[in-house]
């Protein structure tokens, strides 16, 4: 159980909207359970979910600890770039979630690695093991796993200092312009849809770098390497579409697209320090096949260079 302390920095807004504005691993609901159960304190007393508050005001939210799920080992195949003592470099294929859920237990990649190495499920806690970073289900390509606490705890130290590049491939509507630049933009939970995320201001700060590689489709469309700074749920997408860009076949953020069924969207590089000695490493993984095949029907059925 763990207590977060808080300051409202909207005069008048709902106790409720505030913590889940604040807190986005919460939905709004989940919010109203705790301040329900009395985990929420306005001033150190307890409010009701529909109170407003007053710019300053302190708030207390007290997390409490998942409840226990067991953790079942699937025979999912995946593969498994590289692995030593200490770390599992993985080749996520799409439509894969990547850890369990209280009441889904069981389908996700921490399922399949424990099939694959069962010593993971004693490292880094409950439903998680060995997870230190994470990929949209529909988002293919490299993870870094942790085999033990030790290695948890660097790879973890270098993300939240941001010394590990990921770089992906993604297919966007258009050509930016510049064709080379950054998106410096806020992002929290939508206001109006908590499901989604949205360029908020006051969101937490987030910055992704593009680059694009490849104009096709007279235009229609572009191959850009992207590269996110900061690592905010669901960022690539949420920044491209804010800047009249989206993913292709993004349904979410954007639309569905006759060349592709999920978002063009892979992980395509991914460069950190091996968490024991330090030397630099980095791993690549190609472009899978419905994405090579997308590709090639933007282009006009040309065959891709990349990945293929």
């Amino acid at each position: 159980m763990r207590t977060i302390n808080l300051t409202a920095d909207r005069a008048g807004e709902r106790l409720d909207t505030f913590v889940a504005r604040r807190l986005p691993q919460l939905s709004r609901r989940q919010a109203q359970k705790l301040i329900a159960a009395g985990l929420v304190l306005l001033g150190g007393r307890r409010a009701r979910a529909s109170e407003r508050l007053a710019t300053g005001a302190g708030v207390s939210v007290t997390i409490p600890p998942a409840e226990e799920t067991p953790l079942v080992a699937e025979p999912i195949p995946i593969t498994i770039l590289f692995q030593d003592s200490d770390i599992i470099v993985v080749d996520k294929p799409p439509g894969l979630t990547v850890h369990p859920a209280p009441g889904h237990p069981t389908g996700t990649l921490v399922n399949a690695l424990l099939a694959a190495v069962p010593d993971l499920r004693g490292v880094s806690g409950l439903l998680r093991p060995g997870i230190v970073h994470r990929l949209d289900k529909d988002t293919s390509g490299l993870m870094v796993v942790a085999r033990n606490d030790r290695a948890m705890r660097a790879l973890q130290r270098q993300i939240k200092e941001r010394e590990v590049n990921k770089t992906y491939l993604a297919l966007v509507h258009g050509v930016p312009s510049p064709r080379e630049g950054t998106i410096e933009a806020p992002i929290a939970r939508h206001p109006k849809n908590r499901k989604k995320m949205a360029v908020v201001a006051g969101g937490r700060e987030s910055v992704t770098r593009y680059r694009l590689r490849e104009e096709t489709g007279g235009g229609k469309y572009s191959l850009l390497e992207v590269e996110p700074v900061t690592g905010r749920t669901h960022q690539i997408r949420v920044h491209m579409a804010a800047v009249g860009h989206a993913v292709v076949g993004d349904a979410v953020y954007g639309r569905r697209s006759d060349i592709i069924t999920r978002q063009f969207l892979h992980a395509w590089k991914l460069a950190f320090a091996m968490p024991v000695g330090g030397r630099e490493v980095e791993f690549e993984s190609p472009l899978p096949a419905d994405l090579r095949g997308a590709l090639e029907r933007a282009k006009g059925n040309r065959k891709s260079e990349i990945g293929g």
